[in-house]
């Protein structure tokens, strides 16, 4: 069973950056691709930024701010954030672009003054 842990969250300011990991147990990233998702309260989790095939794909909402990577050797994804907002705050979970395996715990990302 394919375990993703996800790390690097953290209380920052507005304008701050922050940089995401995500370790899974298996190469799923380098066969089906990576998604990096969250969920605000009381909103439903969305996917946020992605890499399927060798293309990248952002959601509008972070686009030109969030950088998505991997490391096929390492198992491991990124999602380098930039100039973040207040409504960039979420858990943020990683899984394959369609959401294949079972969730981690995400990590909190909280975006305040």
């Amino acid at each position: 069973q394919v375990q993703l842990v996800e790390s690097g969250g953290g209380l920052v300011q507005p304008g701050g950056s922050l940089r995401l990991s995500c370790a899974a147990s298996g190469s799923i990233f380098r066969i089906y691709g990576v998604g990096w998702y969250r969920q605000a309260p009381g909103k439903q989790r969305e996917l946020v930024a992605a890499i399927t095939r060798g293309s990248t794909n952002y959601a509008d909402s972070v686009k030109g701010r969030f950088t998505i990577s991997r490391d096929n050797a390492k198992s491991t994804a990124y999602l380098q954030m930039n100039s973040l907002k207040p409504e960039d705050t979420a858990v943020y979970y990683c899984n394959s672009p369609a959401g294949l395996y079972a969730w981690g715990q995400g990590t909190q990302v909280t975006v305040s003054s």
